[in-house]
């Protein structure tokens, strides 16, 4: 887990262009297939064999597995939000496969910061992640609204 709980930023110390890098996760076939038979039981997840005549030519994970994998880089190493990352809306993109063998990474940042007008205890980062192969292939990109708690008192 990156940082301690007095390391953790609170919206006050966040600005736009603020960047964060997580650390790496290697995926393999051992995580993609039972991942792909309980939550996205499709052949291009689950076989070799059957994947190479598919769009993606080969067995490729689940977008979800790469959007799970990403989530769990930025709460252990990627972004130090004071409250963890909560969620309050996005878009998610896989413009690139993730394959067995590949080692992920994410680099994120913040696009834009809306304290709340109702809520003064809050607001609103607005983060890009990208995440990213060995290759240097961008494999997803998630524009995420995150609720940001704000310096108590």
């Amino acid at each position: 887990m990156q940082g301690s709980r007095r390391d953790r930023l609170y919206l006050e110390d966040l600005h736009v262009g603020q960047r964060f890098t997580s650390a790496t996760h290697t995926i393999d076939e051992q995580q993609i297939k039972p991942f792909a038979a309980q939550f996205d039981p499709q052949p291009f997840h689950l076989d070799e064999a059957g994947a190479r005549d598919t769009l993606f030519k080969g067995l490729a994970a689940s977008g979800w597995h790469t959007a799970a994998i990403t989530m769990r880089l930025n709460v252990e190493t990627g972004l130090p939000f004071s409250g963890g990352l909560i969620g309050a809306g996005g878009d998610i993109n896989w413009p690139a496969p993730t394959r067995p063998g590949d080692t992920l990474h994410v680099e994120s940042e913040v696009i834009e910061i809306i304290p709340s007008r109702s809520k003064l205890d809050r607001g609103i980062a607005v983060v890009v992640s990208r995440t990213i192969n060995q290759h240097n292939e961008v494999v997803q990109i998630l524009k995420a609204k995150l609720v940001v708690a704000r310096k108590p008192g």
